[in-house]
């Protein structure tokens, strides 16, 4: 009798690691693709990398999930030379995500969410600069699923992110840059 409890149990075991199954990613493949924009129609854009990608699946579901952006990688790729050093420089100021103090920000996938035509619709939260609300986006699979795509965007104006916002100032005429970040991310397995 023992023994049958002890396979059972094996069995069981066995079968819940293989439809809990945690996917850790390539973080050096993986990246982080931000656009900004000015009212005026200026954009600029660049990178961010991870300190860590996670994704758990219950077969087909995705149960949660959690990613820790390096805010000390924020890259400035539309721009080059002076220009490029200058606004990478400003935007990990206290004017925008000061960096220095709040070296990293979190995602938090807080709901599970099932495959619906190849798109996962989750909520999460969003950590930057120790200030958290929730947030909605979207997470699809590659064909191949070797690689997932998320889009989504935040108001910087809710993480305290006030330079030329429209939120906290008036009169900024063509100087206002828009509150809505955009992001989107590749996560390579």
């Amino acid at each position: 009798m023992k023994s049958i409890k002890i396979i059972y149990l094996t069995t069981l075991l066995f079968l819940s690691n293989f439809l809990l199954a945690q996917q850790d990613f390539n973080l050096e493949s993986s990246k982080i693709k931000w656009v900004g924009k000015e009212i005026s129609t200026k954009t600029h854009y660049g990178s961010l990398k991870f300190n860590s990608a996670v994704l758990n699946f219950d077969g087909d579901t995705l149960r949660d999930g959690e990613f820790i952006v390096d805010m000390t990688t924020l890259q400035v790729e539309d721009l080059t030379g002076r220009g490029k050093e200058r606004l990478q420089g400003h935007l990990k100021s206290d004017d925008f995500f000061s960096v220095d103090k709040h070296p990293a920000a979190t995602l938090l996938i807080s709901k599970p969410a099932i495959l619906e035509n190849g798109v996962y619709n989750l909520e999460g939260t969003l950590t930057i600069k120790e200030i958290t609300h929730p947030i909605n986006f979207t997470i699809s699979a590659s064909s191949t699923d070797t690689s997932y795509t998320a889009k989504m965007a935040f108001d910087r104006s809710m993480y305290k992110v006030r330079f030329r916002s429209g939120s906290f100032f008036e009169n900024l005429g063509d100087k206002l840059i828009l509150d809505t970040i955009e992001l989107e991310v590749t996560l390579v397995k």
